[in-house]
């Protein structure tokens, strides 16, 4: 197996009002057979109902929001980022569950969860500087 993610999918309560989320972020979708996609740099983020998510994937869907024991992150240039990210969110109808600060690596980031509580940590980390086009080389790895 090559050492890389192509798809993020979320399963959604609602997948209109998802979309709806993630346009107001300045994402652009594409709907496909009861999914949306958006081009996220080099992979895709996909959303799909819940339970079709759960029966495509071979499990029971428990119908619980919240912490899944997963978190997205999307690294930024900057600590300023951060705060216009982590206010554009809020604008949208995220819930900012940590509000930005000091970290223990010596960024900055804070975090909000989306209308089905998948947690997004927005982040500047000076150790994983970005590309031109925003991918992150892990030092040693890449």
């Amino acid at each position: 197996m090559e050492q890389r993610i192509s798809i993020v999918t979320l399963g959604v309560a609602d997948l209109h009002r998802a979309r709806a989320f993630y346009e107001r972020l300045g994402w652009r979708g594409q709907e496909v057979e009861e999914t949306v996609f958006f081009q996220a740099g080099g992979m895709a983020l996909v959303l799909w109902g819940r339970g079709k998510l759960a029966a495509d994937s071979g499990i029971e869907d428990r119908g619980t929001d919240g912490f899944g024991g997963v978190a997205l992150a999307h690294n930024v240039r900057s600590r300023a980022e951060v705060d216009e990210v982590l206010s554009a969110a809020a604008e949208a109808g995220a819930t900012i569950t940590r509000a930005a600060g000091e970290t223990f690596y010596g960024g900055y980031a804070g975090c909000f969860t989306d209308p089905d509580g998948h947690v997004w940590e927005i982040a500047h980390n000076p150790g994983l500087p970005l590309g031109p086009d925003g991918a992150i080389t892990i030092p040693g790895l890449g």
